[in-house]
């Protein structure tokens, strides 16, 4: 009863929004009667909407299904879901070892720490519009990249290059996130531990291998999860910053494009988004060992 209405409220901000959408996914958008002219109902469709995405299948004459053309929304599925996953790899990736580094350095004692730690944290405090906008100016033709480098790079207008500008406006953005996570980690690690390895004769890479790594290893798995499910839905700094032009569009922006052409085929889109996002989480959490309740009790007892 205590927490009846908590629960009501998550049901009613969480579970009532996705089972409309996955109810709407089953619904045909209105589209024109070949013989009126008018516009009519969907009406049930079945799978057909996401059979349209997977097998990027438009729909033809007098109801018929064909091949989406180069440039429709329907024809960049697997092409959106191949970059929205080479973006997550790549930031998380990176982040992580530079988020790793950073945690180490701050978790050190010496003089001026709090001031190092807070002004790290500036970065993943601005807003992430405020951010894409900010990269957008710095990688502009006339900007401070090219300045700075002496070069005359199209960072925006070609795919290579563009894919890189929003991995670097992403990483600089959210590696103090993964640091603070990481960080967290290594304030459980008891000081006895390494002072018994180094009495041991452990060198520094031995303590790190042996010490380090195996018992941070809930915190950074968490912290790998949750960055991982943020960057599957990543919308903000690809939209403003390219548009979703020269292969950046990820799954997110595709969804937000095809809601202007149809709720109920976006509605879709999202819940295969959903479902690989799930699935994802579900490996990370079931074989991976990312289990936050875990994490927070490992670091309880090593407390």
């Amino acid at each position: 009863m205590l927490i009846a209405p908590a629960i009501i409220i998550l049901g009613i901000v969480i579970v009532y929004p996705v089972i409309n959408a996955i109810i709407m996914s089953f619904q045909a958008d209105a589209g024109l009667d070949p013989e009126t002219g008018l516009f009519t109902e969907g009406g049930f469709a079945g799978f057909s909407n996401y059979t349209g995405w997977l097998l990027q299948q438009c729909g033809g004459p007098n109801g018929t299904t064909v091949a989406c053309s180069p440039g429709t929304l329907g024809a960049q599925f697997w092409e959106a879901f191949g970059t929205t996953f080479y973006f997550t790899i790549v930031t998380v990736a990176l982040e992580t070892v530079i988020g790793f580094w950073m945690a180490l350095i701050m978790s050190r004692a010496f003089r001026g720490r709090s001031l190092l730690r807070a002004s790290v944290l500036v970065p993943w405090a601005i807003p992430t519009a405020v951010t894409a906008k900010l990269w957008f100016f710095i990688f502009a033709f006339q900007g401070v990249i090219n300045a700075v480098f002496n070069t005359d790079v199209l960072w925006t207008g070609s795919e290579g290059p563009a894919r890189w500008a929003i991995i670097i406006a992403d990483v600089w953005k959210t590696t103090p996130f993964m640091a603070l996570l990481i960080l967290a980690g290594l304030q459980i690690i008891p000081g006895d531990v390494y002072e018994a390895a180094k009495m041991d004769g452990a060198s520094t890479w031995q303590r790190f291998r042996h010490i380090t790594l195996p018992l941070v290893r809930p915190a950074l798995m968490v912290a790998i999860l949750f960055r991982v499910l943020d960057a599957l839905r990543m919308y903000d700094l690809p939209q403003i910053m390219t548009g979703g032009a020269n292969g950046t569009t990820t799954l997110s922006i595709l969804v937000v494009e095809q809601i202007r052409q149809g709720f109920n085929a976006a509605a879709a889109l999202s819940t295969i988004t959903f479902l690989i996002i799930f699935i994802v989480a579900f490996i990370f959490v079931r074989f991976l060992g990312a289990n936050a309740v875990d994490a927070a009790t490992t670091s309880t007892r090593a407390g």
